[in-house]
């Protein structure tokens, strides 16, 4: 029986090229997350926001309703990202250490989880203000101090998702370093960024370093996007791990 050598070889190829290629696509599903939320969590509401005026905020948000409404929606597909993101990364990194990317992708897990609730609460000043029904037992000015209560609520419910996402990334900050297949620098980074992350667990410590404690994150997050896109794994280490995990079985 003969074997046709070549696509042998294209079947090689396709093999080796999978690592790399969920490398990328992680890449791609982070660099979406990250802009999704960004532009849901903070340049809409950023942008309606007015700091201790209810009055204004309240004006502001129901003038913009469709942009609102955008930025609700943007909230909710991050998270749709995110998910990918935490498939993708978990497959990446089980050849390095099995149950440690579980304990990471569960991290990421519940770091969504508070972000669907907290895009309902940012969702929640807009049902408030429109009034009707039942709270048009509230005055207008009750109904304002409603809706900036609810927008203080999604950010504290931000902050604490904030804590989840900082184990997520020390722990994938640990396998990175371990891996062999991506540069260790790219850990210590990822793991730097985690702990800043995390003191948000104590508010007022988070406070009080900022923003020395997300300057890791500036830097370690756009790395990691842009080594994933444009470099992605070393296919053969990876591939070298992947082996030893399978023969440990």
């Amino acid at each position: 029986m003969e074997v046709d050598m070549s696509t042998v070889a294209k079947a090689d190829g396709a093999a080796e090229a999978s690592p790399r290629f969920r490398a990328r696509m992680s890449g791609v599903f982070y660099l979406l997350a990250g802009g999704t939320s960004a532009f849901g969590e903070f340049i809409v509401v950023g942008r309606l926001v007015v700091p201790g005026n209810t009055a204004a905020t309240a004006n502001n948000i129901l003038a913009n309703q469709s942009l609102y409404w955008l930025g609700f929606a943007a909230a909710l597909i991050a998270v749709v990202f995110h998910l990918a993101w935490a498939v993708l990364f978990y497959d990446l990194f089980r050849p390095v250490n099995r149950n440690l990317a579980l304990l990471a992708a569960f991290f990421l897990l519940v770091f969504c989880a508070v972000l669907v609730f907290s895009s309902f609460l940012q969702l929640a000043p807009l049902v408030i203000l429109r009034g009707g029904g039942y709270l048009s037992v509230f005055t207008r000015d009750q109904l304002q101090a409603l809706a900036l209560l609810s927008l203080n609520l999604n950010a504290q419910a931000y902050n604490i998702s904030l804590v989840f996402f900082g184990c997520y990334l020390l722990l994938i900050g640990y396998l990175v370093f371990m891996s062999t297949f991506m540069p260790r620098i790219l850990g210590v980074l990822y793991a730097l960024a985690g702990l800043g992350y995390v003191t948000y667990l104590f508010p007022p410590l988070a406070n009080a370093l900022y923003p020395v404690n997300l300057a890791p994150a500036a830097l370690a997050e756009p790395a990691m996007i842009l080594w994933l896109l444009i470099v992605g794994v070393s296919v053969k280490r990876w591939n070298e791990r992947a082996s030893v995990a399978r023969s440990s079985l």
